[in-house]
C-alpha cells in the first residue's frame, strides 16, 4: 500500500513538473520586422548595422507610414545600432568609436540621419534626448529602381577607405558616406615590420610594395621590396606586381620581361587570370615601347 502511494506521488510530481513546463513555454512565432545584422570592414574599420526589417505590405511608405519632418527610427522594433571599431568620419563630421543609435527624419530630398548615445530607445521617439546627439549628417535620396519590399540597409560604392550605407525601403532611397583613417595605420606598420626591420619577412616586403603601387607613394622604393622578394622564391603574383612597378617606372622593356616570367609561372600553375593579365600587361608594354 505505502509502495502505490510512493508511485502515486512520484507520478503526481512528474506530472506538475511537465505541466509546469509546459504552461511556461511560449510559442514562437515568425517576428513581422525580422532582425538583421549587416556587418562590412571599410579600410581597417568593422561597421556593423542591426535592425529590424519592416515590409511594405502594400502600404505607400515615406510621407505617409512614414511621416515626413518626423524623427523615425529607421526601422522597427528595437533601436536601430551602428558599431565603429575605430574612429570614422560622417560626411566630413569626426566621430569616435562606439556603438550609436540611428534615428532619422526623413523628407522628400533628403533625410537627416542622427546618430545617438541611446541605443534603447526604442519606439519612443518623442522621449528622446537631443543632448545626446553625436552627429548629424545629411543623406540625399534617391530613387530605387526596384522596388524594396522589406526595409534594407546595406553598404555600397566600397573603396579601400570608404562605403556608403544605404537605407532602402518601397522606391526610395537615402545615403552617407563613412571614410576611415587608413593611411596611416598601414605605414605604421610597414614602419615597424619592413622599413626598420632588418628580418621583413617576404610576405610583409610584398605587401608593403603593393600598398606603394596602389597609393602611388616611392615606385623606386615599391621595386626594391618586391624584388628581393622575387629574388629569393618568385611566385607569379609577386612577379607581376613587380611588372607592374616597372610599367608606372615606365621601364616598359623591363615590364615585359616580368610578365614573360610571371605568365610562365601562372602557366605552370594553371592559373589563367594571370596569363591573360601577364599578356595584357606585355601588350601595354609594347605600345610604351
Amino acid at each position: 500500500m505505502k509502495s502505490s502511494s510512493r508511485t502515486l506521488g512520484a507520478t503526481l510530481l512528474v506530472g506538475g513538473l511537465l505541466l509546469s513546463g509546459a504552461a511556461k513555454a511560449q510559442i514562437s512565432t515568425p517576428a513581422a520586422s525580422p532582425k538583421s545584422t549587416v556587418t562590412q570592414r571599410v579600410g581597417l574599420t568593422d561597421v556593423t548595422i542591426t535592425y529590424s526589417r519592416p515590409s511594405a505590405k502594400g502600404r505607400a511608405v515615406f510621407g505617409t507610414l512614414v511621416p515626413f519632418g518626423k524623427r523615425w527610427r529607421t526601422g522597427a522594433n528595437q533601436t536601430t545600432t551602428i558599431k565603429f571599431s575605430d574612429d570614422v568620419t560622417l560626411e566630413g563630421k569626426k566621430l569616435p568609436a562606439g556603438e550609436y543609435g540611428i534615428y532619422t527624419i526623413p523628407n522628400k530630398t533628403e533625410w537627416l540621419v542622427v546618430l545617438n548615445k541611446n541605443t534603447k530607445q526604442g519606439a519612443d521617439v518623442d522621449g528622446f534626448k537631443d543632448d545626446q546627439d553625436v552627429v548629424r549628417v545629411s543623406a540625399k535620396t534617391y530613387k530605387l529602381g526596384a522596388k524594396a519590399e522589406t526595409f534594407t540597409i546595406g553598404f555600397s560604392d566600397l573603396t579601400p577607405a570608404t562605403a556608403n550605407v544605404d537605407m532602402m525601403w518601397e522606391l526610395t532611397g537615402a545615403k552617407f558616406k563613412i571614410s576611415t583613417d587608413v593611411d596611416p595605420k598601414v605605414m605604421a606598420q610597414i614602419d615597424e615590420k619592413v622599413i626598420k626591420n632588418a628580418n621583413a619577412s617576404a610576405n610583409d616586403m610584398a605587401a608593403a610594395a603593393v600598398y606603394y603601387y596602389d597609393n602611388n607613394k616611392d615606385m623606386k622604393q615599391a621595386l626594391t621590396w618586391i624584388q628581393k622578394v622575387n629574388e629569393k622564391e618568385p611566385k607569379f603574383w609577386n612577379v607581376h606586381t613587380e611588372a607592374k612597378i616597372k610599367m608606372k617606372l615606365k621601364d616598359y622593356k623591363g615590364a615585359a620581361a616580368s610578365a614573360e616570367q610571371s605568365r610562365k609561372l601562372a602557366l605552370d600553375a594553371k592559373n589563367a587570370d594571370y596569363v591573360k593579365m601577364n599578356e595584357d600587361l606585355m601588350a601595354e608594354a609594347k605600345k610604351g615601347k
